[in-house]
């Protein structure tokens, strides 16, 4: 079983709503939204070895995902922006449902990250705009 396969094993068996996999090491995280990539990437990770199994993908969590140098990733759900961002920075991917965007987690719009990074198309900025945003929703929650 290859590194992808068992990140997908690990997502679809538990729950987990992020798995990533080298030859040497397995990270989990039941963390929602872009949370455990923030987390990785805070931590200075270069994940270039790894594949990640997620179970929602956005345009942001790609962003993340370039910015972490994973190799390739498997999506339950991703947006087609998400889609495209990973393949133009030739990281693998497959996926079990493609969507025009993520909602929202009341249902009621679209991802507030999804809109953040929406007529972006560098990794940094991005990266920038995400953090904007997340303290906007922390601040509102206040």
């Amino acid at each position: 079983m290859n590194n992808l396969e068992r990140a997908k094993k690990l997502l679809s068996d538990t729950d987990y709503t992020c798995v990533i996999c080298s030859d040497t090491d397995t990270r989990t995280s039941k963390q929602r939204g872009v949370a455990p990539l923030l987390s990785w990437l805070d931590h200075g990770e270069n994940l270039c070895n790894y594949s990640a199994a997620d179970k929602v993908v956005g345009n942001g969590a790609a962003f993340l995902y370039v910015l972490l140098n994973i190799k390739e990733v498997h999506a339950n759900v991703i947006s087609r922006a998400a889609y495209k961002t990973l393949l133009n920075n030739n990281i693998t991917v497959t996926y079990t449902t493609l969507t025009e965007a993520i909602r929202n987690r009341d249902n009621t719009g679209l991802c507030p990250i999804e809109t953040a990074v929406s007529e972006i198309t560098d990794a940094q900025e991005a990266l920038a705009a995400i953090r904007t945003k997340l303290a906007e929703i922390k601040n509102e929650k206040r």
